[in-house]
């Protein structure tokens, strides 16, 4: 059975394994996601096979409301006044899905979205359905936000957690 753990530096090749499966049309620069576990590793975490390989992640950082970086952007920093977590990215190998382990890994980050007033994340592949079960719902965006989720892909929907959810 798989299980999530803290992503570590040396978790990174197994993390863009994934991801360039996952997300063959999406691709990230490693540096992209080394920069983002050295910033914010609490929102980093790797699931983890029965041999210790990685078959899953989900990288998370706070924002300022309602400006996730663009595909592929690296941050710089976590901004001092960010008021609002956002969930980059879930990925899951087929090898390890079907048993809970994308809610426990989204119900872990929660843990860490409490501290912020609301959360955030960009829905790929019709998973707006997946992400409604966590109470995100989809929000309208303005210009630049809808210049983002162009990166995305078609269909990418910006969705929002409010605090009460």
């Amino acid at each position: 059975m798989p299980s999530w753990r803290p992503m570590a530096p040396n978790d990174i090749p197994g993390v863009m394994r994934v991801g360039d499966e996952i997300h063959r049309d999406l691709p990230e620069a490693e540096a992209v996601c080394r920069e983002r576990l050295a910033l914010f590793p609490e929102g980093c975490l790797v699931l983890v096979d029965g041999e210790g390989a990685v078959t899953g992640y989900i990288i998370s950082f706070p924002i300022r409301r309602g400006k996730p970086p663009a595909l592929n952007e690296l941050l710089g920093a976590i901004p001092a006044d960010a008021d609002q977590y956002y969930l980059h990215d879930l990925a899951i190998l087929p090898c390890s899905r079907g048993q809970g382990a994308a809610a426990e890994g989204v119900g872990r980050v929660l843990g860490v979205v409490g501290r912020y007033p609301t959360s955030c994340l960009v829905s790929v592949y019709g998973t707006v359905g997946f992400w409604a079960r966590f109470g995100f719902v989809p929000e309208p965006v303005d210009a630049v936000l809808e210049g983002k989720l162009r990166g995305y892909g078609e269909g990418a929907t910006y969705l929002t957690r409010g605090e009460h959810t």
